[in-house]
């Protein structure tokens, strides 16, 4: 038996379109807030990360069993590890500053690299690992 196999459920076009286009979205919020966070000076605010937080928790219900719960899924497992990962090397900038940014800025472009790759993935309408 494989395990690797996914349920499939008939959605119409509809629905797969309005999917896509959250989805878009979505990644166009996350890019803006992960391109500004390699920029010096250009952060946004989180609130922009907060409003692609809620979408993706809100639409991933409607994307279960299509291509599409993979992005949602990516996008969520992104921002949660991103989050952890600033928490626990926040503690280097009040000690060491140059090792705080230095981090900082390696967990920035790791969470523009997720981004990008799945923006990638969502143009070619593939799904994403789990």
């Amino acid at each position: 038996m494989n395990d690797d196999i996914v349920e499939v459920r008939a959605v119409d076009k509809a629905t797969l379109d309005g999917l896509k286009a959250w989805g878009w979205f979505s990644y166009i919020l996350h890019l803006i807030v992960a391109v500004t966070a390699v920029l010096p000076g250009a952060q946004v605010s989180i609130a922009v990360l907060l409003i692609a937080l809620v979408i993706d928790l809100v639409k991933r219900s409607d994307a279960k069993g299509t291509w599409h719960e993979s992005h949602f899924s990516w996008r969520l497992r992104s921002m949660i590890w991103a989050g952890i990962l600033y928490i626990v090397t926040a503690p280097l900038w009040l000690l060491f500053l140059i090792p705080g940014w230095i981090a900082w800025c390696v967990i920035s472009i790791w969470f523009l690299y997720r981004i990008v790759r799945g923006m990638v993935a969502m143009n070619k309408q593939q799904a994403l690992p789990a």
